[in-house]
């Protein structure tokens, strides 16, 4: 049986900034991964979702401009666009393989454990004096007759011809940035939406006013609807809800969430605790067992599951291991966003959270269609602000085509608590962009 300083299970962005750290102490680690090397987001995830995203939103902003000094509107060819995603992206999990070969001994296969510090794999026993759960997620399975016939966000990324009519299972960013993308490129859109919103975790404001957006392009929503069976006729699906009659449609996604890579682990074998929301974990990564740790989005936290959130879980967990650092992970602000159309970005304290505490917090909403960024543009942009009592910035939140570029601006005003003085003693940014108005903003 072969021992390991460290045994890494997965090799998403989490365990590959791992690897690579703990490769730079010369020490001894097994990576074992049962699905793409390099996790979601480089195959099948952020990486392909962002290139895809760069034609779709030159096609709908050209849209917006024709008629504004625009003649005609870009339209896109999906299938060039897929062809060329494809060469782009095909070799990245083998190139991650190979990277990965050159400082840490690798397997492809699934792994369980046997106790507390063996990890069987291939048929095989190894041990490890720490091992690091890093597995990530996946699709969420539907639990209806039919089950069968929906694809994932990962089919779609690689759909080589694009569907007349695309039904979604969920309202979560995933099914808002793929039913952008296909309705852009020429696909009729139907999201089904279990509950009365979408997006839940941003500011329900600018979630609602993306809805409208986006049905203004012809995309429809149904909400508090639920597919309960899916059957095949002929090249086409029925797709029977809830309420009202069964639709049919072409081409039937799952989008109702994403759940924790941990069923064939095994955990209990090393008395693991965790639940349905995934490892749990405290304030140091740590699982109830000491000498096992979790980090990226296979974990229960209360946290956005996002690949930089992942890799400072890993540069975290580093310095705990093998740096002597004894406080516990203290995350910073934390930026996200929808790559929809209009785009959807926040960091800091969401205003809905704070509607009701006025004492506290002030919340200010600022329109952008003064500036000249947004001339010929029907999306006229939002920006709404929350400062604390000492008139800081503590969160942000935007509507607008250029929504997560601008909120980024932000993200270092609130983690390192600026105030206008401060930037306009420090900063001079580019003229005419959205940070030069910035320091209006500021208190």
């Amino acid at each position: 049986m072969k021992k390991y300083d460290y045994i890494i299970l997965g090799t998403g962005p989490a365990a590959y900034q791992l690897i690579k750290l703990l490769a730079t102490q010369h020490k001894s680690i097994l990576a074992i991964e049962s699905g793409l090397f390099g996790g979601t987001c480089p195959n099948v995830g952020c990486e392909p979702k962002i290139y895809l995203d760069g034609a779709v939103q030159a096609a709908l902003l050209s849209k917006q401009l024709e008629g504004h000094g625009i003649e005609q509107a870009a339209t896109m060819n999906w299938s060039q666009l897929m062809k060329e995603k494809k060469e782009r992206f095909a070799s990245w999990a083998n190139e991650t393989r190979k990277n990965i070969s050159k400082v840490c001994d690798v397997i492809s296969g699934s792994a369980h454990f046997i106790d507390r510090q063996t990890i069987e794999a291939n048929r095989h026993y190894f041990q490890g004096n720490k091992i690091i759960i890093a597995t990530g997620r996946r699709p969420h399975e539907l639990s209806i007759p039919g089950a069968k016939f929906v694809h994932d966000s990962s089919d779609v990324l690689s759909l080589n011809k694009l569907p007349e009519h695309v039904t979604f299972i969920g309202g979560g960013y995933i099914a808002m940035e793929l039913a952008t993308f296909l309705a852009a490129a020429g696909s009729q859109v139907t999201i089904l939406v279990r509950g009365d919103r979408v997006l839940r975790h941003f500011y329900q404001k600018y979630s609602r006013e993306l809805v409208v957006k986006m049905k203004e392009r012809g995309i429809q929503f149904k909400f508090e609807t639920e597919p309960t069976r899916i059957t095949q006729l002929s090249d086409k699906y029925v797709v029977e809800l809830n309420q009202d009659g069964p639709m049919v449609t072409d081409y039937v996604v799952n989008a109702s969430g994403r759940t924790p890579n941990i069923e064939k682990l095994d955990l209990s074998a090393a008395q693991i605790d965790y639940s349905t929301r995934g490892i749990d974990v405290d304030r140091h990564l740590q699982t109830n067992v000491n000498n096992i740790y979790a980090i990226g989005d296979v974990t229960s936290q209360d946290i956005p599951n996002l690949t930089p959130v992942a890799e400072f879980q890993a540069q975290y967990l580093f310095n705990s291991l093998e740096n002597g650092l004894t406080q516990p992970i203290n995350y910073p602000v934390i930026g996200t966003g929808v790559f929809a159309f209009p785009q959807l970005a926040q960091a800091g304290i969401n205003p809905d959270s704070v509607l009701e505490d006025g004492d506290n917090f002030e919340i200010k909403e600022y329109e952008l269609s003064q500036s000249s960024l947004y001339a010929g543009q029907k999306e006229k942009g939002l920006l709404t602000v929350v400062y604390d009592k000492a008139n800081y910035i503590v969160g942000v939140s935007e509507i607008s085509t250029s929504a997560i570029n601008d909120i980024n601006y932000f993200i270092p005003i609130i983690g390192l608590r600026i105030n206008k003085n401060e930037w306009h003693r420090n900063v001079l940014p580019i003229y005419p962009a959205l940070a030069d108005k910035i320091e209006g903003i500021l208190r």
